[in-house]
Parts: structure tokens; sequence; C-alpha cells
């Protein structure tokens, strides 16, 4: 036994429809899965959150990725401190995504 005391996970959480997650990464294909796995471990246990646009087969489980954005923008604000990069190639949703993170002040890889 380990007297009670929880063991910290650290993840990095990979989000796109496609490409497969980079080993080390958990990967979710929904809008709905990424924000259940966020609520499960919370920001505290999560190293980066990298986000594609385009959801695709995914879409009818939450919309495009950028609704994770929007709920993690009212969930959190400003107080969002795990780091988003953005591996879209799709530029319009790229800047849109990049919008919602700079108004909120989020810090972007």
């Amino acid at each position: 036994m380990n007297g009670g005391l929880r063991r910290k996970i650290i993840m990095k959480i990979w989000v796109d429809d496609l490409r497969p997650a980079p080993i080390g990464w958990h990967w979710c294909k929904s809008v709905k899965e990424t924000i259940d796995t966020i609520k499960f471990y919370g920001q505290n246990e999560i190293e980066e959150l990298s986000l594609d646009h385009d959801s695709g087969i995914y879409y009818y489980q939450g919309g495009d990725y950028i609704n994770i954005l929007n709920w993690i923008e009212k969930k959190y604000g400003y107080f969002w401190k795990v780091p988003i990069n953005l591996h879209t190639m799709n530029p319009v949703g790229r800047n849109n995504m990049e919008l919602i993170i700079w108004k909120n002040r989020w810090y972007q890889k």
C-alpha cells in the first residue's frame, strides 16, 4: 500500500480524427471525449493539449474541435494554464482557434 497517497498522472492530450497520437500522448477523437478526459483528470494533471480543427466523422459528438476551446473558455476562462498546440492544417480554423487562445491569454506552443 502507498499509505493512501495518490500518484499524480501527467498526460498529453492529442485531439485529431485521423492522425494517430504521437507515442506518449492520449488520443481523443471527439469533442465529447476530450472534455470528458479533461473533466476526469483536471488541468493540473495535463501537460499539454494539441488540437486539430476539423473533427470529420466525429462531428456528431460535439462539433469541430474549436468547441473544446469554447468549453475551456466558459469553464476556466483566464485560469486555464495548460499549453495549447494547434496542429491543424486548416488556415481559417487555425485563425479562429488562435483568436480564442489570444483573447484568453493562454499559452500557445
